[in-house]
């Protein structure tokens, strides 16, 4: 028997279930597809944004209790575990009764994979098999972790995933970090902050290469003050296990010797890649760009006429206020004005989240020089702020890169208490052409972090770089 939809949704990740509902709303009947019971409402609040960010806060209290005893650090960290599993389990269980109590939504639970451009099959978990024929398809899958051709790599008793790394209920004493992304920066905060002895293992010659030079090295050194260590242009040679420990093999600056480095587990941070493993996209005559990603024009459409991709699994940023935001398109071209496109998209901010939390905006110094700005930077270090002062939160600087000719603000890093909050107004200051001297003369609320402002951009704090 064959159950006919309006829509069919692939993932129940941010982008999809938003359609998803809306879809519902205006009438439609909805089939929504989910892999697994564990990831109702998407990796975001299941494995990424939410949980790290609930162990990123909880290991920023413990750092101050400047606790000695390691047995202690481990119990509060266990208890962190508790109350991350405890906010996501209900989290999760209000997504999925959120859809489910819309009479217009069904959803299956399980893996779907393409018969063809209109036909998706799905395998429950409970081994029983529908046959679902939409109107319209949308996949909303996903990435997954990215594990690079290392050999002992597959050995799970040392070897971790940030999805396995955060169900681990005992405090590693070591831990070693493969990659020096923002997984991987993030997780290195996180768990020195716990108390563990963190070695971030990079084969590049830096962190953050693309990032200005102080904007990284003041990185580097908020994580260096919690016993992060970084060894850089590596070349890793193998993982293997001794006496339950986890062992390192790597060279060193293309040098023959090898050296060993021993911790209590590796986390794999090396990025994310497309999850779509069991579509059968080839069934449907999807195509995948060079990365493996779904390849999709600028309405998110894919090389099938009534076929989307939304989120992580076309290969845009990998953020969840993207998936969102390609959720907007689509419903813009479905029943909108058809004017949203993929290419509107202009200084999207991103927030690293370390304690201080790193974000940043438009453009830095070496991407603004790039493109022929004559440009001005404005910069103060954290510790001048009245308000960092009062919370004791005074690591990091605030940034703000300026066009000399026009005094339009191009871009800004902060690295400091609340950035992630006021990296906004720095976006909005961009995308409407604002002079820095606006948000100079702004008056802001008594004592914020935004105030800074007033400071940041006054004349005797802007030099031409």
């Amino acid at each position: 028997m064959i159950n006919k939809f309006n829509s069919i949704i692939i993932g129940f990740g941010k982008g999809g279930k938003t359609l998803a509902m809306d879809l519902a709303n205006k009438g439609e009947k909805v089939a929504l597809i989910e892999k697994s019971t564990m990831m109702y409402g998407g990796t975001c609040i299941n494995q990424a944004c939410i949980p790290t960010k609930i162990l990123e806060n909880q290991s920023s209290i413990i750092r101050k209790y400047d606790l000695n005893d390691f047995s202690e650090k481990g119990i509060k960290y266990a208890e962190s575990i508790n109350k991350k599993e405890d906010l996501i389990t209900k989290l999760r269980n209000a997504n999925y009764n959120k859809l489910n109590s819309n009479e217009n939504i069904k959803i299956f639970t399980g893996q779907g994979s393409f018969v063809d451009e209109t036909t998706v099959e799905v395998k429950t978990i409970d081994e029983e098999n529908f046959t679902l024929e939409g109107e319209k398809i949308f996949i909303n899958t996903g990435s997954v972790p990215n594990i690079p051709t290392i050999k002992g790599i597959e050995n799970s008793n040392i070897v971790y995933t940030n999805e396995t790394l955060m169900k681990l209920e005992k405090l590693p004493k070591k831990m070693t970090i493969i990659g020096s992304g923002f997984i991987g920066l993030e997780f290195a905060g996180i768990y020195s902050s716990f108390g563990s002895e963190v070695t971030v293992v990079n084969t590049r010659s830096t962190i953050l290469p693309n990032e200005d030079a102080d904007d990284r090295d003041e990185v580097i050194n908020i994580l260096k003050k919690r016993n992060v260590n970084f060894l850089n242009d590596l070349s890793i040679v193998e993982i293997k296990e001794e006496n339950n420990l986890a062992k390192l093999i790597y060279t060193k600056n293309s040098q023959e010797d090898q050296v060993e480095l021993e911790s209590d587990l590796i986390l794999i941070a090396t990025g994310r890649k497309a999850n779509t493993e069991g579509l059968k996209l080839e069934n449907a005559n999807i195509k995948l760009d060079s990365r493996g990603f779904v390849k999709v024009n600028e309405i998110l459409k894919t090389s099938t006429k009534n076929i989307w991709a939304l989120g992580d699994v076309n290969g845009g940023a990998q953020f969840t206020y993207i998936s969102l935001d390609d959720y907007r398109i689509v419903i813009n071209h479905l029943f909108g004005d058809k004017t949203r496109k993929t290419t509107d998209r202009q200084n999207i901010p991103s927030a690293l989240f370390l304690d201080p939390t790193f974000s940043r905006v438009g453009l830095n110094v070496k991407q603004a020089k790039v493109k022929g700005h004559n440009v001005l930077v404005a910069k103060m270090a954290t510790e001048a702020i009245p308000r960092a002062k009062q919370i004791g939160k005074t690591d990091g600087f605030i940034k703000i890169v300026i066009d000399k000719d026009s005094e339009k603000v191009l871009g800004a890093t902060m690295i400091c208490e609340d950035s992630s909050e006021m990296i906004h107004l720095i976006q909005l200051a961009i995308d409407m052409n604002i002079k820095y001297t606006y948000l100079r003369d702004r008056i802001y609320a008594h004592p914020t972090m935004t105030e800074a402002l007033n400071d940041i951009l006054s004349p005797e704090m802007i030099k031409e770089v």
